[in-house]
């Protein structure tokens, strides 16, 4: 689809990259601003690097944001040379980081007064989801402004839902990062007994695949246990940073979310360990501590 647009994208790490890369290859003017370095690739499609996120507002019609946590955003949006110093009346922000749906409302009312359309639109997926413009898209904000912009992150995803208002987004992203803290943990547990009973761990992922217990975490972290292949995908840190969004609005909601605060722990473990870096699926290694035992080890 060729929409040829004036877009902007602020961000350009592991997820942000491929996904901007998707809106060059559309046909779409593309300006951009990252805090590293902008990658060659990106500038030899065709990309226009600003040198800050006003600039980005300043030439786009449409600007993306794709940055860690909640007060990169926060930072991105309104703080010295953000988007809210150089955007205009009638113009879209789109943020598909992952932060707190409290924030996100708040972000979206003072855009909403400077005459701008605003939604949240964090992503599930990973880097590969990223790579392969196969990402699931979950989106909160005014229904017309999620029509417009929908060709859009067609370009980059496939699974993609307006969930309701502005927060909603976000509160669904929290939502998936509860389920897939806890399946890393399941899928864990499972292959390490396994492993310690004395089967072969990938014989028996292979087997459960095919039953009811298969999942996606089961098919590709599943995989990356049995290989010891840690290396990310989607870092310990940044699902960290999920769950304490999680709890932290859990605690503000007065409810109890008791397995998500143990995979916050098992996580918390593994950053002890080094291990910030490490994809999620690491998890397991906090297991194999508890257990004193690795997975692909031969049981004694």
């Amino acid at each position: 689809m060729n929409t040829g647009l004036k877009l902007g994208f602020v961000g350009l790490g592991i997820m942000g990259a491929p996904m901007a890369g998707h809106l060059l290859k559309a046909g779409n003017a593309l300006f951009v601003s990252t805090r590293s370095k902008v990658p060659a690739e990106l500038l030899a499609a065709g990309a226009v690097q600003c040198a800050s996120a006003a600039e980005v507002a300043k030439q786009a019609d449409i600007i993306f944001t794709m940055v860690p946590d909640t007060p990169d955003v926060e930072k991105v949006l309104f703080g010295e040379n953000g988007i809210a110093s150089g955007i205009s009346k009638g113009k879209v922000v789109v943020d598909m980081s992952s932060i707190s749906p409290i924030a996100t409302k708040e972000f979206a009312k003072k855009l909403n007064g400077m005459g701008c359309d605003y939604l949240d639109a964090p992503v599930s997926g990973g880097q590969v989801g990223a790579q392969n413009a196969t990402l699931s898209i979950m989106v909160g904000g005014d229904d017309k402004v999620f029509a417009r912009i929908k060709p859009i992150f067609e370009l980059m995803g496939k699974n993609i839902n307006l969930v309701g208002g502005n927060g909603d987004g976000q509160t669904a992203k929290v939502a998936n990062q509860i389920i897939v803290a806890l399946n890393i943990e399941a899928v864990g547990e499972a292959l390490l007994f396994a492993a310690k009973a004395g089967a072969d761990p990938e014989k028996v992922r292979q087997a459960l695949m095919g039953g009811f217990a298969s999942s996606k975490i089961l098919e590709v972290h599943g995989e990356r246990m049995v290989k010891r292949t840690f290396n990310p995908g989607f870092r310990i840190e940044l699902h960290q940073k999920d769950l304490n969004l999680a709890l932290n609005s859990a605690r503000a909601l007065g409810v109890s979310l008791p397995n998500t605060a143990t995979a916050q722990e098992l996580f918390n473990s593994c950053s002890a360990h080094g291990g910030k870096a490490w994809d999620h699926s690491a998890m397991v290694r906090a297991l194999e501590k508890l257990a004193n035992f690795e997975i692909g080890q031969k049981a004694n």
